[in-house]
């Protein structure tokens, strides 16, 4: 397997109609490569080469300073929650409701085989009101999920907002079985949410949900999905996405990028991209303070001559500022270099970025071992985990990294878990990992997590954005 990269150079940040200063944070944009140079293996033939976007958030500055947020909690009150799931639903949902300011918007939506609105979308400052609809929940019927996502959503379009963080989160135990139940159709559901500004996390309680469709529809909105198999984790998990939800500092972000005549994209590894002809977009819901998303790009390039260099694409990010309420675009130039000393290209290898490529194609690996399991063809499965496993350590001793090393160690223990008796835990354990790798996503959910304090952090000392400009 042949693996080259594009150099790319940087443009500086422009701030578009901002109300701070030029020092105001932004969102960093690195666009870097594998390899800078292209070593020619055969005058008149192409290469393939990949391209890590990656994108930082900024540092927020104190709680007390975000913008309000707007969500909608959605419950499964179906009657395989009865008993300690409902309960603990109930006390994760108290408490997040503890975290909001008066200034946010909440709604509460249960759901069974029909749908009920609990609390109407309203300003938090009514706790005691909204406390008392979630005492109420009680379990019983079936499982109406897109009816209870899709009225999750219309109570947050009520007070849609760009400068709201608009989420729907939705908790749940059970298959689908009132309404559309496929993943496409979940999948379809979260693209159209998100086009709107609305992104949706998941949560799949115990071993009865349906993990591809919960991490479908979260990926194709941009939002987080967590697989929890002890109910007793759900306050942990709950914190933790509320701490993302009120961590946003960009949203509504947009990747655009434009390769220059010759240039093919052929595919963003493991992640929803729009593809026509020479432009590529990549949609992302949203960004929180400090968390760092990548995106791997596969191109095909024509070699060029020897010490020479070729033009291959413009690249934009456009973004709304949670914290000047401006949007702000970033640009980026790439051109790549061509050698026909194939040791100078291979010593210009980026040990960073080819470990993000690295990550994504063992990911996509990983996922074809789960697609053999389902299939019933457990040595395939187990062949290609241990294959996967290698793979992983020879690039963890080229590219120097404890990361790989240890995705490899996770692919071997794998290959032992593939047995009928637990292939129904084990399965959702992949899928959530494979989740958490193709999105970066920050926290495990799967683990026993502490609930975390609700009061604002100390103010961080204000930091100068920076930019390398071209």
């Amino acid at each position: 397997m042949r693996f080259c990269c594009i150099a790319l150079v940087l443009f500086g940040g422009l701030n578009i109609g901002s109300k701070q200063t030029a020092e105001a944070e932004q969102v960093k944009l690195d666009v870097a490569m594998g390899y800078p140079t292209m070593y020619i293996a055969q005058e008149g033939k192409k290469g393939t080469n990949h391209v890590r976007i990656a994108l930082t958030g900024f540092e927020m500055p104190a709680a007390e300073e975000r913008l309000p947020i707007n969500v909608a909690i959605v419950i499964d009150k179906s009657g395989s929650m009865q008993g300690d799931k409902i309960a603990q639903a109930r006390v994760a949902a108290l408490q997040a409701i503890d975290r909001l300011r008066d200034d946010d918007i909440v709604s509460i939506v249960t759901y069974d085989s029909t749908v009920d609105v609990l609390v109407p979308a309203t300003k938090a400052s009514d706790r005691s009101e909204i406390k008392k609809k979630i005492r109420s929940i009680s379990p019983g019927g079936n499982t109406a999920l897109f009816a209870g996502v899709s009225k999750g959503a219309a109570e947050t379009r009520k007070f849609l907002d760009d400068n709201r963080v608009n989420r729907v989160i939705l908790l749940s135990d059970g298959l689908a079985n009132v309404g559309p139940s496929s993943p496409s159709e979940l999948r379809q559901l979260g693209a159209s949410l998100i086009k709107e500004g609305i992104s949706v996390s998941t949560m799949g309680l115990g071993l009865g949900y349906n993990e591809d469709l919960l991490s479908g529809l979260a990926l194709s909105s941009s939002g987080n999905h967590v697989f929890i198999e002890d109910a007793q984790n759900l306050v942990g998990v709950f914190q933790n996405e509320f701490d993302d939800v009120m961590s946003v500092v960009a949203q509504k972000l947009r990747i655009n990028a434009k390769l220059s005549e010759g240039i093919r994209p052929v595919k963003v590894l493991n992640y929803p991209a729009d593809i026509t002809g020479q432009k590529v977009s990549i949609d992302l819901g949203q960004l929180y303070a400090r968390q760092e998303r990548y995106f791997v790009l596969e191109v095909e390039i024509p070699f060029g001559e020897n010490e020479g260099t070729t033009p291959i694409a413009d690249v934009n990010l456009e973004y709304i500022n949670m914290l000047t309420e401006t949007k702000d675009k970033l640009s980026s130039a790439v051109e790549v270099k061509f050698s026909n000393d194939e040791k100078l290209a291979q010593q210009s290898i980026s040990n960073d970025v080819m470990s993000c490529v690295v990550t994504q194609i063992a990911n996509c690996n990983n996922a074809d071992a789960t697609r053999w399991r389902d299939e019933g063809n457990v040595e395939k499965a187990k062949e290609t985990l241990l294959g996967n496993s290698f793979y992983l350590k020879r690039y963890a001793n080229l590219l120097k990294s404890e990361k790989l090393e240890e995705l490899s160690r996770l692919n071997e223990s794998q290959s032992n878990m593939l047995d009928d008796k637990d292939w129904n835990l084990n399965r959702k354990v992949m899928r959530g990992l494979q989740y958490q790798q193709l999105s970066q996503q920050r926290f495990d959910g799967g683990k026993k997590q502490e609930s975390k304090p609700s009061k604002p952090k100390p103010k961080p000392e204000a930091k100068k954005s920076k930019s390398k400009n071209r």
